[in-house]
């Protein structure tokens, strides 16, 4: 392949699946089909939290593995960034007083994502604690506060799901440590993850 541009090996597989589920997810969003868009947040929160101990398996060079490490930034913005937008925009109708808070969501991820690559710029540094609320959270947060609005009015669940957004945006600015999740977190996640899959497929 070395007349293809990028650095294809193992370690960017499931970084890719990754950002496979946020593309099908964004296209759900324009057919209209809510759950099936949040299932692929979902999904593709899982793939980010593993990606990287996949990663570390693989044998790199230290050029593949700062590719991987933009790659995976880049697949973040499209996953928890451009799609959670896509969804609110769907589900929020066109009040446009929500743009301001879409943008500073935005904003706030990006700049969440560019300071976590220079401070952890070091893969071999290990670090316990993430700071600032990591963008991937998104794909648990958000599908949970939407299964409000079974059980609340449409317009209180509106501004519910309007101050999810600017907390989470507000959580990823601010310097506050998150702990790290590890061995049974992950276990933990991924079965949260499961159980929301099944919720949104089977159930609602």
């Amino acid at each position: 392949m070395k007349y293809i541009v990028g650095m294809w090996n193992k370690s960017v597989i499931l970084t890719y699946l990754g950002m496979a589920f946020a593309v099908l997810g964004i296209y759900m969003c324009f057919d209209n089909k809510i759950n099936y868009a949040y299932c692929c947040l979902i999904i593709a929160g899982v793939c980010d939290l593993f990606d990287g101990a996949v990663a570390r398996k693989v044998k790199r060079n230290d050029e593949e593995k700062q590719f991987g490490i933009e790659q995976d930034s880049l697949v973040d913005v499209m996953s928890f960034i451009a799609l959670p937008l896509c969804i609110f925009i769907t589900t929020g109708g066109s009040s446009f007083y929500r743009v301001p808070v879409f943008i500073f969501f935005a904003v706030s991820g990006i700049a969440r994502l560019g300071y976590f690559n220079v401070v952890t710029a070091d893969e071999n540094k290990a670090i316990k604690y993430y700071i600032g609320l990591p963008v991937t959270y998104t794909a648990l947060i958000f599908p949970l506060v939407y299964l409000l609005h079974l059980v609340t009015d449409q317009n209180i669940f509106s501004v519910i799901n309007m101050v999810a957004v600017l907390v989470v945006g507000i959580l990823q600015l601010l310097k506050i440590n998150i702990i790290k999740p590890k061995g049974a977190a992950y276990i933990f996640f991924a079965l949260l993850a499961v159980a929301l899959v099944i919720l949104y497929l089977v159930v609602l």
